[in-house]
């Protein structure tokens, strides 16, 4: 069981530097799932399946699914086609498949193999976690709900200040335009031969 704890977290190192350190996007991500299923499975030798099993489903499934959909929507065009075929070549796919090729090894020695019975013993009940969490570290949960409740405002608050700015330049862009030269050379303002009272 070391050995795999060992093997699962040199994993997790090597996929975490690989996706901090790659220029693109799609290599960053795929990278970055294989560090995230490598710490579910360190969860998983530990004793934890409960959170082994979030680690998968949150995280190396809903968010990073997530992540992927947003960098697919911001490429958009026919140039951006022709590089995301160019970035998924076939030789990109060799570090991520050999690392979670490792994992998957692991797993299924895990689960079929003489480590089974060890992990059995020491499992952790998903009601052992919520006594816990909402237990001795309840002030820590809160914590942790109150900074992503803040990273969640200011996530909204990023995201409002662009469209506004584009409007606001959009908006400058018609008034110029509005306003030309009339026939006979003398600049006018738009709209200045209304009455002041009209709309």
């Amino acid at each position: 069981m070391e050995v795999v704890f060992y093997i699962a977290a040199i994993v997790a190192i090597i996929s975490t530097v690989l996706a901090i350190t790659r220029m693109n996007a799609v290599h960053a991500l795929l990278y970055l799932i294989v560090s995230l299923l490598s710490v579910a499975v360190v969860f998983f030798v530990m004793g934890a399946p409960f959170i082994a099993a979030l680690e998968v489903i949150i995280y190396a499934g809903a968010i990073m699914v997530l992540f992927v959909f947003v960098v697919m929507m911001l490429n958009l065009g026919k140039a951006a086609i022709e590089m995301e075929r160019r970035w998924q070549r076939g030789s990109m796919w060799v570090g991520p498949s050999i690392l979670a090729a490792i994992l998957i090894a692991e797993v299924a020695y895990l689960v079929t193999g003489p480590g089974a019975a060890v992990y059995g013993a020491a499992a952790i009940e998903p009601k052992q976690v919520g006594i816990v969490l909402f237990g001795p570290y309840l002030i820590g949960v809160e914590l942790a709900s109150m900074l992503l409740l803040g990273a969640l405002v200011g996530a909204y608050h990023l995201g409002r200040r662009a469209p506004e700015k584009e409007k606001r330049e959009s908006r400058n862009d018609i008034g110029t335009h509005a306003s030309g030269a009339a026939p006979g050379g003398d600049l006018v303002r738009a709209g200045a031969d209304r009455p002041s009272g009209s709309a």
